[in-house]
């Protein structure tokens, strides 16, 4: 669901709505819903975020009308719109939403042509800009001014990192708030305030009773997101009472929700976290992780082309010489779930992830192209040795080219042994296989060819 609960602005997509004091946390008309009727009214409401709300912080000066611009970072349901509604109903200042996901230059800029005019009468403006992520670069570039010189009070709501999102100079202008996820001892209060709340879904006739399975169900399937909770707790209400019951059980929640919905972003921070431990947990083989958070990605819509991608990265950084077929097994399957797509697909990537998950681990590739890439670049080359370079022109003798080269397939064993390195970086050592796996046998042939090719210390 959208961090928007407050409707279409006036004016269609992409127009601001400007309000008096309150409307944002206005939900009593007929069909509201719960998640919004329940919307706190003030700061000492709001369920979580206990550390910004201490006396003399930033939320609490910003409430009393005090001029400042926030950023308020979160994961989805944890109070962002609720901050801002609050705002809205305890200051007398004018008050502007805008949503970044259809809002333009030319709605921004004509909210803060009328905010220049309203300050001249006195009137101070309260933007709040919705998912402030999604705005451009250019369309951030014209909030600047606006900040920097508080011609207008700023509320921007995210859920991505700022720091990759927002442009440096209107985050430094501004104050950045972290929002926590929810706990379920939150959520669980904020579930029992709408069964006894005349807003929520107290009824003249009583207030439902929420059976313990069912609320460690809905706590389960909120995943700390409030808003996903007390819309499955309305549902579930709507659920029991079609049945002439006033007791919500886990039957009623099951068929009230069809599927929990999966508690990843894969446009925000959760889908590098998820990512992350999806890749870590492979590295450090334990499959039974790897499973969980491939899962997680799949039931959460995420592109299988890009999870593949990771696993095919992961099998040369991570398991490379130590089992060689590893990244066999994971362009196979990213080529097997192009070709079928999902839902066979998932089996295919979870052949891959049990593979890499399970196979030896080595970073010595990585290591290996790493060390002589970096002595490349610090200028670590030196000219290629006469007898290496190409002989295949008339006057190639004439320089010495070729002369001396030993045929590999004519030497015994097939190994040659003459210099191959440029003489600055003779006795160079970058590829230091391990003993796991495959590489354990690498080792030794290594070892033997180095002493073949007089290189052996």
């Amino acid at each position: 669901m959208s961090e928007d609960l407050f409707g279409e602005p006036i004016g269609g997509p992409g127009a601001a709505q400007t309000s008096g004091p309150g409307s944002l946390g206005a939900g009593d008309h007929a069909g509201t819903p719960l998640a919004v009727r329940m919307r706190p009214r003030s700061l000492d409401e709001i369920v979580g975020q206990q550390h910004l709300l201490a006396p003399g912080s930033p939320l609490r000066r910003l409430a009393a009308g005090e001029p400042m611009s926030v950023f308020l970072w979160g994961p989805p349901g944890v109070g962002k719109t609720t901050i801002a509604s609050v705002v809205s109903q305890q200051t007398e200042r004018r008050f502007v939403e805008v949503s970044a996901v259809t809002a333009g230059v030319k709605e921004v800029r004509a909210v803060l042509d009328q905010a220049k005019r309203d300050l001249r009468t006195g009137k101070q403006t309260v933007l709040f800009v919705d998912e402030v992520h999604r705005f451009s670069k250019a369309q951030q570039d014209v909030l600047l001014p606006a900040v920097e010189n508080r011609l207008v009070t700023l509320i921007a709501a995210t859920t991505e990192n700022p720091s990759f999102s927002v442009i440096s100079p209107l985050l430094s202008r501004s104050l950045l708030l972290t929002l926590k996820p929810l706990t379920d001892d939150d959520i669980s209060g904020l579930l029992d305030r709408a069964l006894a709340d005349d807003r929520g879904l107290k009824r003249d006739d009583g207030v439902f009773e929420l059976t313990d399975d069912a609320r460690a169900a809905l706590l389960r399937m909120a995943g700390g997101d409030a808003r996903r909770a007390l819309t499955y707790l309305e549902e579930s209400a709507a659920g029991a009472a079609a049945t002439d019951s006033m007791i919500i059980d886990p039957s009623v929640v099951e068929r009230a929700v069809d599927r929990a919905a999966v508690q990843y972003d894969k446009d925000g921070d959760q889908h590098y976290d998820v990512i992350s431990a999806f890749i870590k947990s492979m590295r450090g083989s334990d499959v039974q992780a790897s499973l969980h958070y491939l899962a997680r990605m799949i039931e959460a819509g995420e592109d299988p082309r890009f999870i593949a991608r990771r696993i095919m990265i992961l099998a040369s950084e991570d398991i490379g010489m130590a089992d060689p077929t590893a990244i066999q097994v994971a362009v196979a399957a990213a080529q097997t779930v192009q070709l079928i797509g999902f839902p066979e697909g998932a089996i295919t990537l979870a052949h891959a992830v049990i593979h890499c998950a399970l196979a030896p681990k080595s970073n010595a590739v990585v290591t290996a192209i790493g060390e002589a890439q970096a002595d490349v670049r610090a200028g670590k080359i030196g000219t290629v040795p006469p007898h290496l370079r190409d002989a295949h022109y008339a006057t190639a003798q004439k320089y010495g080219h070729g002369v001396g080269y030993l045929y590999a397939h004519d030497e015994p064993h097939g190994i040659a042994a003459q210099q191959y390195l440029p003489d600055d970086l003779v006795g160079a050592d970058y590829y230091r296989p391990t003993t796991h796996g495959n590489e354990a046998s690498v080792t030794e042939r290594l070892k033997r060819i180095q002493e073949m090719l007089g290189r052996s210390e």
